[in-house]
């Protein structure tokens, strides 16, 4: 598999390029800023098909329009998320100034969904806590989860944003990722990776909910 991930901007967001060794064809995860994203497909000679958006804040949604601009690539988000897309609000951008360019949902994810793109198959988990759409990118035969900022090294994502809720956070972790079978390389939205047996052992934020009694 064609893998090569991109550390975008300030707050050190990660975007993502995947695809099957066999085709040109890729896809792109979480395109934080326009540049290090086009500069990276057009480098290694990649054609986007589509734009796979963890959620929508705007350090994860920053090159969307210019991405699918250029390639055409199909934009896919939660629907609870879409709006985000096009308000600097929503999105947050206007706490920093650096508005982000809005940009139109192709595909509206609800969770449950399996797609086939760029000779991959990426099953789509709904994992809100971080915002109301998060969701979590699954490659189950790659053994590669792509869980934007809802799960970290020794983490999780903030819950003090508009639509975040630490219950709703918890749950999704511990209810949809760690009861995925076996283990996973984690590529998380910011900072280092991590793995799912690490997380299921050592995960803080899991062990402050549990003894809550979430």
């Amino acid at each position: 598999m064609r893998f090569l991930p991109i550390t975008n901007g300030s707050l050190g967001e990660h975007a993502y390029l995947l695809g099957a060794d066999e085709t040109n064809d890729c896809i792109v995860i979480d395109p934080g800023m326009p540049k290090p994203v086009l500069d990276a497909l057009e480098r290694n000679g990649l054609n986007c098909v589509a734009i796979l958006l963890t959620h929508g804040h705007f350090d994860h949604i920053g090159g969307v329009r210019q991405v699918k601009d250029r390639y055409g690539a199909k934009v896919y988000i939660h629907e609870l998320d879409a709006g985000m897309l096009t308000s600097n609000r929503l999105s947050l951008a206007v706490l920093t100034g650096d508005l982000v360019k809005p940009a139109e949902a192709d595909v509206l994810l609800r969770g449950g969904e399996s797609l086939s793109l760029a000779g991959l198959t990426i099953d789509v988990i709904h994992t809100p806590g971080h915002t109301k759409g998060g969701v979590c990118y699954v490659l189950k035969q790659e053994r590669k989860l792509f869980a934007g900022d809802t799960l970290f090294l020794e983490g999780a994502g903030r819950t003090d944003f508009p639509g975040g809720s630490e219950q709703e956070l918890y749950r999704s972790i511990t209810e949809k990722l760690f009861t995925l079978e076996g283990d996973f390389d984690v590529y998380c939205g910011h900072e280092e990776d991590t793995t799912l047996e690490h997380e299921r052992r050592n995960n803080p934020f899991v062990e402050v909910c549990r003894r809550s009694g979430w």
